[in-house]
């Protein structure tokens, strides 16, 4: 199930605006699940259950997007491996075959 404030920014981002949780939109879980507490937003209406519910999907999906991101970042090779790659082509030739490795072993949702 994706976090409440997923589902926000997905349906303040498709109202073409942008959502700062510090300021504009106030999450609270009281130990009965997380709710909008304040919504600040000028010109946008605070979303019902029934549109966050419908956000479901995509936020799964930006959710694990993003931990695919986050799992290739830690396995790519190094600035300083990239740059010595530049110079050498065995290099270069290995950087291209551990990024395919790894594209491979954390791909892309949906691909």
């Amino acid at each position: 199930m994706a976090h409440l404030s997923a589902k926000v920014r997905i349906y303040v981002e498709e109202a073409g605006k942008t959502v700062n949780f510090g300021t504009d939109v106030f999450l609270q879980n009281d130990g009965n699940g997380s709710y909008i507490k304040e919504w600040n937003i000028e010109g946008l209406a605070q979303p019902t259950d029934e549109q966050l519910n419908a956000l479901e999907d995509k936020a799964n999906d930006q959710i694990a997007l993003h931990q695919v991101i986050v799992n290739r970042k830690k396995e790519y090779p190094s600035i300083k491996e990239l740059v010595v790659a530049l110079y050498d082509t065995e290099d270069k030739a290995a950087i291209d075959a551990k990024r395919a490795e790894i594209k491979l072993k954390y791909p892309k949702p949906g691909a």
